[in-house]
């Protein structure tokens, strides 16, 4: 399983035209699911999203966590963050989860979350969205189950 997340001031995601999803300042994440995932890893992996200090204190230090600014999240699903790149110029998505793997793992993390996080918003699953946000920083992390387990 694999999250980007992105700090934001503020990030969106619409889908046919109409917002589906939308927060303030908290976390964009992008989620990617392979066909080894299981709920044990999600659970692994929320954890670690939820309680990651990556907001800036009162004296400029990134300590504090989600809840400590009451932040918000946007999950977004992604089955892109499995790309395989060592062929050719065309990406191949064999390493990304199957369709009912991938889903029934997403809503369980929207699930999860949202037990945790008062504001969790959402894309669509399988959907062609279009996100925009705010990056604040920028700050990005790219964290991948097989790192943290």
């Amino acid at each position: 399983m694999r999250f980007v997340i992105q700090r934001v001031t503020s990030a969106s995601v619409k889908v046919e035209g109409d917002v589906c999803g939308k927060i303030n300042q908290g976390f964009l994440v992008f989620i990617g699911v392979s066909n080894e995932d299981t709920k044990e890893i999600a659970d692994k992996m929320i954890d670690k999203l939820i309680k990651m200090r990556i907001f800036a204190d009162e004296n400029d230090k990134t300590n504090l966590s989600l809840a400590d600014i009451k932040g918000e999240l946007l999950l977004i699903s992604q089955f892109t963050l499995y790309a395989n790149c060592k062929k050719g110029n065309r990406p191949s998505f064999t390493d990304a989860g199957n369709y009912e793997i991938a889903n029934g793992l997403y809503e369980y993390i929207i699930k999860k979350c949202r037990e945790r996080v008062p504001v969790v918003q959402t894309g669509i699953f399988g959907a062609d969205m279009k996100v925009s946000i705010e990056n604040d920083g920028p700050f990005t992390i790219i964290l991948d189950s097989k790192e943290i387990m």
